[in-house]
């Protein structure tokens, strides 16, 4: 398989390259900016997949797309909001949110595998696309949930949450009163339902609500330890590859 990186950030592309290479796949060629991209493809053939990163140093990566008929599988590595992506038309197999996780990298590649695409042009609307992202979609975000609490259904009102968790193949949600309600949806599905600005998942365990936030501390390994107003029956760490946008997330 021909695949090659374009990332601006050589940190997260080399990143990306160990993951890739852990999953027997070569990325050689890692390219860093829309010019260097344009350049590259007019001279060399082009590959079966391309790990795209949206925002590069010199612009978006869909003017990439305007200079040349690329004849390849995209796969979009992004911070976009996942609803911005809807307006893609194009021969994307999947995207992938930052920061990339193991699983969801080999979902990717494994769909990748299974479609077997044969090459063709990508085709989009550049336009829709860059006025989406700098205008994103409003969105309706979840505002409660209903719970089964016995014979009783009880609503939980969003803002009573202070961290959602998943333990022993359950999802809960802790609630400022100091109790656990069993939830109906995984963490992953919370992702599309979650106000951003309110809750981030510092881990593939734990979703945190910024108003809960009592104390953060140093934690071994450049990770942090989470502290909340009430819930104490187990330790809230920062995955060391989130601390850098928890730490944007925060202000």
């Amino acid at each position: 398989m021909n695949v090659i990186i374009i990332e601006d950030e050589k940190p997260s592309a080399r990143r990306l390259q160990r993951m890739l290479k852990a999953l027997d796949i070569e990325a050689e060629t890692m390219l860093h900016s829309v010019e260097e991209s344009v350049e590259w493809f007019n001279n060399n053939e082009h590959p079966d997949l391309i790990f795209l990163d949206i925002q590069l140093s010199d612009g978006l990566s869909f003017e990439i797309f305007e200079a040349i008929d690329i004849k390849s599988a995209v796969i979009f590595t992004t911070a976009y909001d996942e609803y911005a992506l809807q307006a893609f038309k194009l021969n994307s197999i999947d995207y992938l949110l930052k920061p990339i996780d193991d699983d969801d990298l080999a979902t990717a590649v494994e769909k990748y595998k299974v479609r077997l695409p044969q090459k063709q042009s990508v085709t989009l609307d550049f336009n829709d696309i860059k006025n989406l992202l700098v205008n994103p979609i409003e969105r309706e975000y979840k505002k409660r949930f209903s719970v089964k609490v016995g014979q009783h259904l009880k609503l939980i009102n969003i803002e009573d949450i202070e961290c959602i968790y998943s333990e022993n193949k359950g999802t809960y949600a802790f609630t400022n009163e100091g109790r656990n309600y069993l939830l109906d949806v995984t963490l992953d599905q919370l992702e599309k339902e979650l106000e951003p600005d309110v809750f981030f998942r510092i881990s593939r365990k734990f979703y945190v609500n910024i108003n809960a936030i009592k104390d953060m501390v140093s934690y071994t390994n450049s990770r942090l330890q989470i502290k909340l107003n009430g819930f104490n029956e187990q330790n809230i760490i920062v995955a060391r590859e989130r601390v850098k946008d928890f730490k944007t997330w925060l202000e």
